[in-house]
């Protein structure tokens, strides 16, 4: 064949579309096999796209932010050795056939959606026979759905026609009447036109924004969030940690942080609770084997979580390290889709900057996302009694409350606290 298609490739286990952050080459260049083409952004990862073939860029399907679900075509390219005028008539007449047949078949076909849009569709009661795509050839995309849902104006067939037509707008009646409830809440988040003034000043939203948007609202829709929150007495670490971390620093060459504890204690406590390592998947929830802790790492415009594997099989040594390595990574724009992927439960340190209580939004799809506080010193009343200054850490638990309940988290975040109260000299080794 003389022109081959590129899609939009699968860049983590539950990604299902990425967007287009910027082109790397334009029509006319050519391209060697396996030449990034693009950057592309998802919730979880941003990644070059490679030339699966050898010739010269023929078409760029996407724009620059578009959104794509997994396999949409992106670009073609025509193979080096074929006949140009060739390819290009195929290009053309396949071209007019996609597009003359598109509408058809969104009107009239389920094929053209895909099964995470019939999934939205059927829980909002929404009519896709209404809802303008943006995607190739007017194809709607999960991104619309939502859009549309955030914005509460949801079109529903206004007159069914046929006995499968009176079935699909009364089904949603008894199926999805909660949801009616929803509704107010959703209208509030309805965008408003916001007026401007001189000095202000208007800033694009980045291709990572968008995808972290998209996840967080995600989460918030789907998973029915609880909260939870222990305080701790770190006293002893904070001495610990206080005495070693010059000599350790001077030894390995990284910081032996804070959060490095917090990791270890969290990591030995899931295995002990392996339920609160778990996923939530429809019609069952999947308890995973591994812990693969996930830590969200920012920088001045941009959140990115990557993963820490085996967290529990390792030192906090060895913690200390894969945080420097990730933190490193983000910082020169060198993280990998491999470093991002199989988390399955969150460890946000939002004490670093200062934050003494905050409520998490769970990194879809996991159950839970723990947020580690700033550690400050406060007066305690002590089991003798009187007052004294300790070292105070807050540790506050978000869930999906399909998945988890309060009891077991309970004893969860009971189980870190004996862990991190215990922390000393005596009987805890970094190495």
């Amino acid at each position: 064949m003389a022109v081959e298609k590129i899609t939009m490739p699968q860049l983590g286990e539950s990604v299902t579309e990425g967007t287009i952050n910027k082109w790397l080459v334009s029509v006319g260049d050519h391209v060697n096999k396996y030449d990034p083409l693009a950057e592309v952004m998802t919730d979880k990862v941003n990644a070059e796209i490679p030339s699966s073939f050898s010739g010269v860029v023929k078409e760029l399907i996407a724009n620059e932010g578009d959104t794509l679900a997994v396999g949409e075509v992106i670009c073609l390219v025509q193979l080096e050795g074929a006949e140009k005028e060739a390819a290009a008539t195929a290009v053309e007449e396949k071209t007019e056939t996609v597009t003359a047949a598109a509408p058809e078949q969104n009107n009239t076909s389920k094929a053209r959606y895909s099964p995470a849009v019939l999934k939205l569709a059927g829980e909002h009661n929404i009519d896709l026979n209404q809802v303008q795509g943006t995607g190739m050839n007017g194809r709607i995309t999960r991104k619309d759905l939502l859009k549309m849902i955030e914005s509460g104006n949801i079109p529903v067939s206004a007159k069914p026609e046929g006995k499968a037509a009176a079935v699909v707008m009364e089904a949603p009646k008894v199926e999805h009447q909660p949801k009616e409830e929803v509704q107010p809440k959703l209208e509030a988040a309805k965008p408003v036109s916001v007026p401007t003034a001189p000095g202000d000043i208007e800033i694009p939203v980045s291709g990572v924004r968008k995808a972290i948007a998209a996840n967080m609202l995600r989460s918030k829709h789907e998973a029915p969030h609880a909260w939870m929150m222990v305080e701790v007495d770190v006293t002893n670490l904070v001495a610990y940690r206080g005495s070693l971390k010059d000599e350790f620093k001077k030894r390995e060459g990284f910081n032996l942080t804070f959060f490095a504890f917090f990791v270890k204690a969290i990591a030995q406590a899931l295995k002990e609770f392996p339920q609160i390592n778990s996923m939530w998947a429809g019609d069952k929830i999947i308890q995973k084997k591994d812990i693969n802790l996930s830590i969200a790492v920012a920088t001045e415009t941009e959140l990115f979580v990557p993963v820490i594997k085996h967290a529990d099989e390792k030192s906090i040594k060895g913690i200390a390290r894969e945080i420097s390595d990730l933190a490193h990574k983000v910082r020169t724009k060198s993280l990998k889709g491999e470093d991002m992927q199989g988390g399955t439960f969150t460890v946000n340190n939002t004490g670093s900057f200062g934050s003494v209580q905050s409520m998490g939004i769970i990194n879809y799809p996991q159950a839970a996302i723990l947020q580690v506080e700033s550690i400050v010193k406060r007066p305690v009343v002590m089991d003798n009694g009187m007052f004294g200054v300790r070292d105070m850490v807050n540790l506050c638990l978000s869930l999906d409350h399909r998945v988890l309940d309060g009891l077991i988290c309970g004893k969860f975040l009971a189980r870190v606290k004996e862990i991190l109260e215990n922390i000393s000299k005596e009987n805890t080794s970094v190495y």
